[in-house]
């Protein structure tokens, strides 16, 4: 069957989830149905975690010509608001995934949910209970210990059926009452020690406005909504294993139709914290500069940083599905925007800390135009002229009066070649009188090399970027690298706060930056390979007069000398 679903994850290898629905499928299960969900709650900005989960409900559907619904999991008014439901929807889009007509909210179900809620009590199988939070946690035991009964737990059902009731119309207060499951109090699983179902919360809420007072839970709300929704494969992440039993309980204490709750490892990163709680503390206490910041692992802050969604795709294609939790490699995720940058984004000149030359023997006045590659991965992105002239910059690490040992770049009487034009070599520099820095340096050129090695063979052994000084376009870049400077910055031995290891470097911004003529009035969101430095994405703060760049990923590889070391190591 063709699959109804775009934007579906790369191939990658089998994992137990699909096995399980492979299984399904040849059994007949579910008439054959493949019907999955991604619910995020709307608390908050979808980060880097969110975004596997995304690719495999979405990818599981589409692989197999079955539907993905996005369902808003938004029983908490106190915690949620309508521009994360925005920014949601805008994530998943950019990713590469469509919910067709199938978005809902778990408020879509608020009044089924409550007269299931009345049904349990009918049935003895949940009670008003008047313990604060508090209490409750008191009564509940622990692993080596059983929970003690609540003192209102053998109410009658009609006086639990008032005070539900009651709880509705809005007549208690914040905290006074709870509706509770009545399961048992000595289970080794703690969530079936009478969990809470419905809390009283008087609080506005962005989709029902005042309607209701009193909100379900989420262990409450899950499995419901998925009945309601007819999901085959309702697929959490481990932290939910230990809750399936509560899930299963409820939806076979009503008789409704039963999904199947699967569990898989959740993505942690290194250099990275992916709770949304920690998230928001960044936020509000002005670590960061809001929710996109290209430091962030939100997917907004990615995108802005100029990740690409084929990237994100490829990346939790190769990262798998497991049962057991793990901590991938930052450097995984930026060798699979590596390999996409490489294929993708075009080539371009730029020099962020200008130092500049002239070219004492090129005639003044004279301008050319060299003709640069695009990309040397795809030919058809063809060829761009840049212009040339008598003064130039260069980047100012690119040149030492006084070079190390193989250092092999401008220096005193050394010669080099300047990409797409000639060798030059250097004759001379000019200091600042105060301070004895090189301020300018003095080159002369050899016009016979153009384009080519020089015709007597003689060699040089660097090929440095340039633009020229009467073209280039003024620039701003910002310099991004780890936000944390630990790799598990949430574990801390010593006791300390996860934002005690926030990287001080983790932004440099570089005014005064050179870039070609060709990026002029780029636009925000497109990116590019600044040649031998890294690749850079435009970011929104840009102006046609002023470009502000943003630093995507370096040039330099490590996990690609990671899998060449253990090829190696296979192959001998």
């Amino acid at each position: 069957m063709p699959s109804e679903i775009s934007g579906e994850a790369p191939a990658g290898p089998s994992h137990f989830i699909r096995d399980i629905i492979l299984e399904d499928l040849r059994r007949g299960k579910h008439g054959g149905r493949v019907h999955t969900r991604f619910p995020p709650e709307p608390n908050g900005y979808l980060h880097i975690g969110h975004a596997k989960s995304i690719c495999l409900n979405f990818g599981l559907a589409a692989e197999f010509g079955g539907k993905c619904n996005l369902r808003f999991d938004d029983t908490n008014p106190c915690k949620e608001e309508v521009e994360y439901v925005e920014s949601i929807l805008e994530d998943v889009r950019w990713l590469g995934f469509d919910w067709e007509d199938r978005l809902y909210y778990a408020s879509d179900y608020f009044e089924p949910l409550y007269q299931w809620a009345v049904q349990l009590i009918r049935a003895g199988k949940a009670y008003v209970c008047d313990l604060s939070a508090q209490q409750v946690r008191e009564y509940r035991g622990t692993l080596t210990q059983p929970g003690w009964d609540s003192p209102y737990r053998d109410r009658t059902v009609e006086e639990n059926l008032d005070l539900f009731q009651r709880m509705r119309a809005g007549e208690f207060p914040d905290g006074a009452r709870t509706l509770r499951a009545k399961i048992d109090m000595a289970s080794p699983n703690l969530n079936l020690r009478d969990p809470v179902l419905y809390r009283i919360l008087h609080a506005e809420h962005h989709r029902t406005g005042n309607q209701w007072c009193i909100y379900p839970m989420y262990d409450y709300a899950h499995g419901q909504c998925d009945s309601i929704e007819r999901i085959t494969h309702s697929i959490c992440t481990l932290e939910f294993e230990d809750h399936r039993p509560l899930y299963d309980w409820l939806i076979e204490a009503l008789g409704i139709y039963h999904p199947q709750q699967i569990e898989f490892d959740r993505l942690n990163l290194t250099h990275t914290v992916l709770s949304k709680r920690k998230l928001l503390t960044l936020v509000e206490q002005g670590h960061v500069r809001g929710w996109d910041d290209p430091r962030m692992p939100t997917l907004s802050g990615i995108r802005r940083r100029g990740y690409t969604p084929e990237a994100i795709r490829s990346f939790c294609g190769r990262i798998g599905v497991a049962k057991t939790n793990g901590v991938i490699e930052l450097s995984l995720l930026e060798h699979c925007l590596r390999e996409d940058l490489n294929r993708r984004a075009p080539r371009v000149m730029a020099v962020l800390r200008p130092l500049r030359v002239v070219i004492d023997n090129y005639p003044e006045g004279l301008v050319e135009e060299m003709e640069a590659v695009n990309n040397p991965e795809d030919p058809g992105m063809g060829t761009r002229k840049v212009p040339f002239s008598r003064v130039l910059y260069i980047e100012r690490e690119d040149f030492r009066e006084d070079p190390p040992k193989q250092y092999y770049r401008l220096a005193p009487g050394r010669e080099v070649r300047l990409r797409y034009a000639y060798l030059v070599r250097c004759a001379g520099v000019v200091r600042d009188e105060n301070t004895g820095e090189v301020m300018e340096i003095h080159c002369t050129y050899d016009p016979a090399t153009r384009g080519g090695d020089a015709p007597d063979g003689r060699r040089v052994k660097s090929t440095l970027h340039w633009v020229s000084a009467a073209h280039a376009i003024e620039a701003e870049a910002r310099l991004y690298d780890h936000l944390f400077t630990r790799a598990n910055p949430a574990e801390d031995s010593e006791g300390l706060d996860f934002t005690a290891h926030l990287n001080p470097n983790s932004m440099e911004v570089l005014a005064g930056c050179r870039v070609e003529p060709s990026l002029r009035g780029a636009a925000p969101g497109s990116r590019c390979q600044f040649e031998r430095l890294a690749y850079f994405a435009v970011d929104p703060d840009s102006t046609p007069e002023r470009p502000v760049f943003n630093r995507t990923v370096t040039l330099r590889d490590t996990w690609a000398k990671i899998e060449k070391s253990l090829k190696a190591q296979g192959e001998g």
